[in-house]
């Protein structure tokens, strides 16, 4: 399945054509050109990720990682470590080519990468690893499967792992392993209280972030960037200083689109008046099935290139809900966005 992932993506980013960059950004500001109100949500766009009670099902058995389970080393789950008040601990930002284990540094050259924390107990010497991803890989939470041709599933949830240790080689070889702060232990305690709730709030991965052609953004991405740059936002509120000479960079797959058009809410998906949507969808995720031939997924994305050559539209899940996307020059675009650490 990293093999069919890494093709898809890689297909995406070169048959549409890319803007790679490295503009500035910050993920504690927003300054949009324009607004806009989506008439059958009655929302204000930048959507937000819907925030949930409590985890809903996973969808396993059925949803499968396939070639590694999800954080097989990690600590149980909705358990944190707990330090002293007094303690020291210092804070590293993590970073390594997505699917290293498979591709080596390959992915690196394309600025696709992955991201986590790191904890160095300076008192006991323990170190701790962070990081937020999919549970099922990431070709699974970036489109649904289809059991039947009428029929799709989402396996698109994310996570924290939360595992003892810090692997510096796999970090720092073709990565990043760098020293952003030094907290306390009672930073720590309130950080990892809010990363346990975090965690079974917002338990949906989502791949693309969706801008309009001026860059004012329609629907962030909810992936392990985001997920870091969240975390290292709740350290700042709960008192950690930064050290600001430290640079960050971040992957974006951002979807160039104007505005989205609310379809239906997965729980309508089936009622016999959305039949025909339904089928548009279906029709479009047919496009994008993971097949042991690879000559049969290049047929398809072909056939999508061809459809997309008409009508150009995209389709994206968020929030348990179906948009369609209409699709602006260039389309999609890859991104390496240096963002400030919080100040």
């Amino acid at each position: 399945m990293a093999k069919q992932a890494c093709y898809y993506l890689l297909c995406c980013v070169f048959l549409f054509g890319v803007e790679a960059s490295s503009a500035d950004s910050s993920p504690f500001k927003h300054s949009f050109s324009e607004f806009s109100t989506n008439a059958s949500l009655g929302a204000t766009w930048p959507q937000s990720e819907k925030a949930y009670s409590k985890r809903p099902d996973t969808g396993a058995p059925y949803c499968q990682a396939g070639v590694i389970s999800f954080c097989p080393t990690g600590l149980p789950a909705n358990t944190m470590p707990a330090v002293k008040p007094d303690d020291t601990l210092v804070v590293y930002a993590l970073k390594a080519p997505i699917w290293e284990f498979k591709f080596g540094k390959l992915l690196a050259d394309f600025h696709l990468m992955h991201d986590a924390v790191g904890f160095h107990h300076v008192q006991s010497g323990l170190n701790i690893t962070m990081e937020w991803y999919e549970l099922f890989q990431l070709f699974n939470c970036t489109m649904p499967h289809m059991p039947t041709k009428a029929e799709l599933k989402w396996c698109n949830q994310g996570a924290t792992c939360i595992y003892m240790g810090i692997d510096e080689k796999h970090w720092r070889q073709n990565g990043t392993l760098a020293e952003v702060a030094r907290i306390n232990g009672t930073i720590f305690n309130n950080f990892a209280k809010w990363v346990e709730l975090d965690n079974n709030t917002f338990p949906f991965y989502e791949t693309w972030t969706v801008k309009n052609a001026t860059g004012s953004v329609w629907f962030e991405a909810f992936d392990c960037a985001s997920w870091v740059l969240r975390a290292f936002g709740k350290m700042h509120y709960y008192g950690a200083t930064f050290d600001q000479s430290v640079q960050l960079n971040y992957t974006k797959i951002s979807l160039i689109s104007s505005e989205p058009k609310f379809l239906v809410a997965e729980s309508d998906l089936y009622k016999v008046k959305n039949i025909p949507t339904l089928l548009r969808l279906t029709a479009f995720y047919t496009h994008f099935q993971a097949n042991p031939d690879y000559k049969v997924m290049i047929e398809n994305l072909f056939k999508y290139m061809e459809a997309f050559l008409l009508d150009q539209t995209f389709f994206l899940y968020y929030n348990q809900g179906y948009y369609e996307l209409p699709m602006v020059e260039p389309f999609i675009k890859l991104t390496y966005e240096n963002v400030p650490l919080p100040k």
